[in-house]
């Protein structure tokens, strides 16, 4: 899958980076919008397709798996097929799947189909990353990074926005319709424009390497899935998949520094600034997924807002996230990398500081605001470190790079919000259970004057709606704890800034 890459362009053809990115950008986009886009139509497909609870679950996982497993093998096909023959297959393969979505009849129809998007789409971000890399010289990697992070992203913290209002004005299955013209435009550019990469050594396919793992993204995907729907390792069928995930992960492992031509190559793991850059990514994930899959249903559950609500209230994080981005895009280079990071870990733990004092009546502007500035400290973490994890690594291994940067951010997605769902079911347990203890006949405070007379203990009305508070209450701490456990865990990866290196000032060259 190592390749030596160089773009396909000479004197008689020059690059028209303007062009290639938007193309790019496009195809990116449309990608990683659909990893969350569906989140708030779910209830509208489940109702539309006669779906149960935990069926209606595998829309989104069969996506989510799909990526996860196919995202590896985007190197060695970019080898094999040309990076820019898979760039226009997989925008084609994406477009046709999400219009296959969108008319389908059928629960089972709509998880094949989602798995044939996630399938033809994995490659499209890590090949938009490394198709930006080389186009762009290396002193202008920061704000070519910053373009491409905006995609990346926002999109996702954009998706239930656009999702929440074609569920409420059109139908759910827009959701997937809206990628038809995207993808024409991104296909039309990637053919018009996207040089093709040139191949100066090819090796041979390690297809036991792959299996092993797929195998082992595989089934760490469908046990953070599923655990928390069946109660972690009390179920049998977690178990297993947390025993096959080590298992293959071992032998993988394994195979890969002791085979002559492994699926991916132990030389990549050997650049220090990429490896800190992953770890940094894979927190980074964890906190951006885990605080998407927390807000909607804070915001429609507990608050009562509505989807169209929802969706604007959360849009201006992704506002913050672009702002943040255009101004970082022009600075990197010129600052010292690691601190625009620490900058924007800083200010994601202040936000999440602030979300832990978030109540049952907190206000919209307080919402905005929070979001916003944890929207602006994703922007200064991402192009950052995105441009630092590939400052060092050698140009043979970007196809490599790319896609294990995209898997490791999604794998802490999902690691993150299987952790914040798990402790949030726990924490409303843990909550009502203690909150009822202190509701006795006894107790002075709910015999004063000012305790609402609806709360009446000798009835089973009041009981009942002093449950259904207590309810609330206990919720909102769950809600609360979780934002300060990620909160603690934005300061964490701060040490993992030690491990970068600042990469020596490119020379500028003519562009």
């Amino acid at each position: 899958m190592s390749a030596t890459l160089g773009v396909a362009a000479g004197a008689a053809a020059p690059l028209n980076r303007g062009m290639i990115t938007i193309s790019i950008m496009l195809a990116t986009v449309m990608q990683v919008v659909d990893t969350t886009i569906v989140n708030v139509a779910l209830p509208h497909i489940q109702g539309s397709l006669s779906a149960a609870q935990d069926q209606i679950a595998w829309v989104l996982t069969s996506y989510i798996v799909a990526t996860a497993i196919m995202t590896p093998l985007t190197g060695v096909l970019a080898d094999r097929i040309g990076r820019k023959r898979l760039f226009a297959s997989g925008v084609i393969g994406f477009t046709l799947a999400s219009m296959l979505c969108g008319a389908a009849t059928s629960l089972e129809q709509l998880v094949l189909f989602r798995t044939l998007q996630g399938v033809a789409g994995a490659s499209l971000v890590p090949l938009s990353q490394a198709v930006l890399l080389d186009t762009y010289p290396r002193e202008k990697h920061g704000p070519a990074m910053a373009l491409w992070g905006m995609g990346v992203m926002v999109g996702p913290i954009l998706g239930p926005t656009i999702g929440g209002y074609l569920t409420e004005y059109y139908s759910w299955r827009w959701a997937f319709y809206i990628n038809l013209p995207v993808g024409i435009l991104a296909l039309l550019g990637i053919l018009a424009f996207v040089p093709e990469a040139t191949v100066t050594h090819k090796k041979g396919f390690d297809l036991f390497g792959f299996a092993l793992l797929s195998i082992a993204i595989g089934a760490l995907q469908l046990m953070l899935d599923r655990g928390s729907t069946l109660d972690w390792f009390d179920s049998t069928e977690v178990a297993i998949e947390a025993a096959t995930a080590a298992l293959a992960t071992y032998m993988f492992l394994t195979h890969m520094f002791t085979a002559d031509e492994p699926f991916i190559e132990p030389g990549l793991f050997a650049d220090r600034n990429f490896v800190a850059g992953i770890l940094v990514m894979l927190t980074v994930g964890m906190m951006m997924l885990a605080t998407m899959a927390l807000l909607p249903p804070f915001l429609q559950n507990l608050l009562g807002f509505p989807v169209i609500t929802t969706g604007y209230v959360l849009a201006p994080r992704g506002l913050g996230t672009m702002a943040a981005m255009m101004v970082v895009g022009r600075v990197v280079g010129k600052i010292d990398t690691r601190l625009l990071v620490l900058t924007g870990l800083g200010l994601m733990a202040w936000s999440l500081h602030e979300m832990t004092g978030f109540t049952a009546e907190v206000s919209t502007s307080t919402i905005v605001s929070t979001g916003i500035v944890q929207g602006v400290g994703l922007g200064f973490i991402f192009v950052p470190l995105s441009t630092m994890a590939f400052a060092t690594l050698a140009p043979r291994y970007r196809n490599e790079g790319t896609a294990m940067f995209s898997l490791v951010r999604n794998i802490g997605g999902s690691i993150g919000v299987s952790v914040v769902m798990t402790l949030l079911g726990r924490e409303i347990q843990t909550g009502h259970a203690i909150l009822s203890e202190s509701i006795t006949p006894f107790r002075t405070a709910l015999q004063q004057a000012g305790f609402p007379s609806v709360w009446n203990l000798s009835t089973e009305t009041g009981l009942a709606a002093l449950n259904a508070e207590v309810s609330r209450q206990a919720v909102t701490i769950a809600y609360i704890n979780d934002f300060r456990f990620m909160m603690f865990l934005c300061i964490l990866a701060v040490p993992l800034l030690l491990l970068l290196r600042r990469p020596q000032k490119p020379t500028a060259r003519p562009t």
